[in-house]
This record gives structure tokens, C-alpha cells and sequence, in this order.
């Protein structure tokens, strides 16, 4: 419906029937403006988390935007794919949702996404972004996703107080952790802080991978899914060695939240947690520095870098409100203010690389320097786990065949064997 301003008594009686002669007296016409409006999905919902959500929220009120808040727990971001899959055959999706790797090709394929290319080309986001980046938040060649950060997965994460209370030194092979996860129980301290949730024993299986394989064997097993590579000698190591860890963590773990596993780092309950670099925004959410009451460490045979990156997608909407709110949104979340405020909170480095690192702590320095080295040596590799790597239905075959493994007697052998056969069927 139009504004209409009366400039004279004359013009005081109005009919739409007679607008034409309205507007010979002077009136004029404003259309009315469009309010930025966007409905977020997303499973920001830890402490840490939840503070660098709220960054992005108070960004996008201050510039004049309405934000409808739709978060949804479980850190993996599992559950909030339930809800978003149903609110799409429901014919009523929010119009911005927390999406990654190949699940942002999927919607794109099926034409549920809006495309990001104005504000992509208004921005410069061909210059800014790093091409592994690019290419996970475009397709076809053009951009449906804007990147919020990246995240490290592959991190060990220590409470330096406990270790040197047992006299163990944080450990750079598999086998220094088991022998120092053995010193550990003996002195009654949980070696490892985890939680009993498909995708958190997914992220020790993929670390393990890349410790023991390499980047190459990672590539093959996890996102080429070679045969070979899934039922090979090494593959079966890699089970024994997730097989001792399940000796690491205390019998309350089942069905334990990642950030209820921090707290145990954090208190002095277990020595150490194998983590994404979420688990800084959470430490840090706490009070803990790194350094001091923290250590963030390479796992063990690492020389690669696992990444996981959070994106933000726009489903389609023909409401003009909330058409103006996705370009707002995506126009902010890689402004350089945001970049540096959400990356701090959250725990992760910005996805932009123009940034300067001096608001960053030293565990974001080194992820910095580390991505940069694994760029150059060619070993950067996506996470299975955090759905990077491979298709919702692969991911989900290595889910449960891992947290199967990881909660019975399987042999490492049948682990293998069981492994590509559910592998191959989900392709």
C-alpha cells in the first residue's frame, strides 16, 4: 500500500479510483520501504557459540535489520538438518540456514537457494575468499552460500596443569598418547574428554586417519572413497587405534554433549579432548587462556589441516522483507568487523584473507600459519565429520558404522569389511 502525503486541502478527499487526478494536485506516491527481515537457522547453541551468534544478530539490528531467532541444538548440526528438511516439504523454510560443504550444492541443484552473485560481485568476494572456500559455497559458478569462518578440526586440546600432574608431556605420536593416556589412568585422571555422539566419534575416527595415512591416504579413504584405501592394512590400524580410545574415556560419556565434555578439560576432570577449534570459543566463553590454562596442540602425526567451514545459505523467498534481510546478511557476515568480532567469540580464523591477526590469540595465529603451510604442501583436507567431505548419506554410512565399532566388540577387521560395503551403498 502506498504512502500518500496530502500537500493541499484542496487534495483532502481521496479515492484510489481517482488516483490519476490525486496525483494532478500534487500528491505524491512512496512506495513503501522493504524492512530487512531474516529468519536464521542455525545450531550456534554452546556458550561460546551462542555469544558469537549474537554478534551476527546485533550487526544486522544495528544496520536496521529484523532478525527471527530459530536455533536448534545438537553441535554436530544433525538435528537442525531434521527440522530443515521438514520445514522445506512443509513448503516453509527459514530464509537464512547454517549449511556446509556438499549439502550447499545439494539445495542449490534443486533450485531451493537464491543466489548471492550481487552482493558476491559488490563486495569483491572473488578476491577475499581462498579458492578451497570458493568452491565450497559455489556452484555452477555462482555463489549460494556465504562462508562465516573456518575451523580447524584436527586439534588436541590439553589442560597443562593435569598432565603435569601425572608427569605425561603432551603427546606428538599415537603411541606417546597411548602411553601417556595409560600414566593418566593409573593416576585416576580421565585420559580424554568425549562425548557419546555419532559425529563426535566420527571426528576421532577422521583424526586418526589423518594421523596414521597421511593426507593422501585421507583423501582416498574419505573423500574419493577408494576401496582399497577403506580396506586397507592401514584402515584396520586406524580401528585398533579407536579401539584403545574408547579405554580412555569415562563410562559417562554416552550421549554427552561436546561442550559437557569441555567442561571436563576445563575443571580438571580429564587431561585432554580431540576437538574442532570451537572448543576455544568455548574455553575462552569460560574465562580459560590459552596458554596458560589451555594448550592447543597438533594430534598426533598431524602435518595436515582438516577444515570445516560454516556457511550461510538463502532459501528463496518472494517476500520483498525478507529478500532485503539476505543481502544485509550476506553483506555483513563477510564484512571485515564481523570477520574479526565473530572469529574471536567463536574460536575459529576468519574466512576472508585480508584480515589483520592482531585481535587473534596464539591458538588462531598458529591455525593461520598452519592452514597456509598445509595449502603449500598440498594437505588441507575436508571434514567427514563435520559433512565437508562427502554427501549426507556417505557421511552417514561412516557414522554408523564408526559409532557402532566404537560401542560394541566389533572386531577392526569386520569394522573394514563393514565399513565398504555400507560405503558403497550409499554412494
Amino acid at each position: 500500500m502506498p504512502n500518500l502525503r496530502k500537500p493541499a486541502a484542496a487534495c483532502s478527499v481521496l479515492s484510489m479510483t481517482a488516483l490519476a487526478t490525486v496525483l494532478g494536485c500534487g500528491l505524491t506516491v512512496t512506495p513503501a520501504k522493504a524492512e530487512p527481515t531474516v529468519e536464521v537457522l542455525h545450531y550456534w547453541t554452546s556458550g561460546g557459540e551462542s555469544k558469537a551468534a549474537g554478534a551476527l544478530r546485533q550487526d544486522f539490528e544495528a544496520a536496521g535489520g529484523k532478525w527471527i531467532d530459530a536455533p536448534v541444538a545438537g553441535g554436530g548440526g544433525d538435528a537442525a538438518s531434521t527440522v530443515l528438511r521438514s520445514r522445506v516439504l512443509a513448503g516453509d523454510p527459514p530464509n537464512a540456514v547454517q549449511l556446509k560443504g556438499p549439502n550447499i550444492k545439494e539445495w542449490a541443484a534443486q533450485g531451493k537457494l537464491a543466489p548471492l552473485d550481487e552482493v558476491a560481485k559488490a563486495e569483491n568476494w572473488d578476491a577475499i575468499l581462498p579458492a578451497m572456500i570458493r568452491d565450497v559455497v559455489t556452484y555452477k559458478g555462482h555463489y549460494y552460500a556465504v562462508p562465516v569462518n573456518i575451523h580447524r578440526v584436527n586439534w588436541l586440546w590439553v589442560n597443562p596443569q593435569v598432565m603435569q600432574k601425572a608427569g605425561v608431556a603432551i603427546p606428538k605420536t599415537w603411541d606417546e598418547f597411548n602411553a601417556a593416556a595409560e600414566k593418566l589412568k593409573a593416576a585416576g585422571i580421565v585420559p580424554l574428554a568425549h562425548g557419546g555422539q555419532p559425529w563426535q566419534e566420527a571426528g576421532l575416527f577422521e583424526g586418526i586417519v589423518l594421523g596414521m595415512g597421511g593426507a593422501d591416504f585421507y583423501k582416498k579413504a574419505l573423500v574419493e572413497l577408494d576401496p582399497k584405501a577403506l580396506t586397507s592394512d592401514t584402515m584396520v590400524k586406524v580401528f585398533d587405534q579407536l579401539r584403545k580410545m574408547r579405554g580412555y574415556v569415562d563410562e559417562g560419556f554416552a550421549g554427552r554433549e561436546w561442550n559437557r565434555a569441555a567442561a571436563m578439560l576445563m575443571n580438571g576432570q580429564a587431561a585432554m579432548q580431540i576437538m574442532g577449534d570451537w572448543e576455544k570459543g568455548e574455553l575462552t566463553a569460560a574465562g580459560k587462556v590459552p596458554g596458560k590454562d589451555f594448550v592447543c596442540a597438533n594430534l598426533p602425526g598431524q602435518s595436515g589441516y582438516t577444515v570445516n567451514a560454516d556457511s550461510f545459505v538463502m532459501f528463496t523467498s518472494a517476500n520483498a522483507d525478507r529478500g532485503a534481510g539476505q543481502k544485509l546478511l550476506a553483506k555483513l557476515i563477510l564484512g571485515k568487523k564481523f570477520q574479526e568480532t565473530f572469529n574471536v567469540l567463536k574460536g575459529s580464523i576468519p574466512a576472508r584473507q585480508d584480515m589483520a591477526r592482531d585481535s587473534f590469540d596464539e591458538c588462531a595465529v598458529k591455525s593461520m600459519d598452519d592452514l597456509k603451510a598445509a595449502v603449500d604442501s598440498n594437505s588441507v583436507v575436508p571434514s567427514m565429520a563435520h559433512e565437508m567431505a562427502v554427501p549426507g548419506a556417505v557421511r552417514g554410512a561412516f557414522l554408523d558404522v564408526v559409532t557402532a565399532y566404537f560401542n560394541s566388540g566389533m572386531t577392526s577387521q569386520d569394522a573394514v569389511k563393514r565399513l565398504a560395503e555400507a560405503v558403497d551403498l550409499a554412494k
